[in-house]
């Protein structure tokens, strides 16, 4: 059995938009967190780990970005 993976973006478009606002007033950091450094530049270091963890499914922190399992 192979599992898949995919990243795609939150399927509401009210969500993508108010968190791709706050990526550009933020330049470029998640505007859900108040520590700008290269661990919170979007994509984050915290969902990148989450892509590399086989087991995890689910949203980024700010809920952008949603990684599904398929096989």
């Amino acid at each position: 059995m192979v599992i898949k993976m995919k990243v795609t973006l939150n399927p509401n478009a009210e969500i993508v938009k108010t968190v791709r606002e706050g990526l550009k007033r933020t330049g470029g950091y998640c505007p859900c967190v108040l520590e700008h450094t290269e661990d919170t530049k979007c994509m984050c270091k915290q969902f990148k780990e989450q892509i590399a963890d086989p087991e995890f499914e689910g949203f980024c922190h700010c809920m952008l970005y949603y990684k599904s399992l398929s096989e």
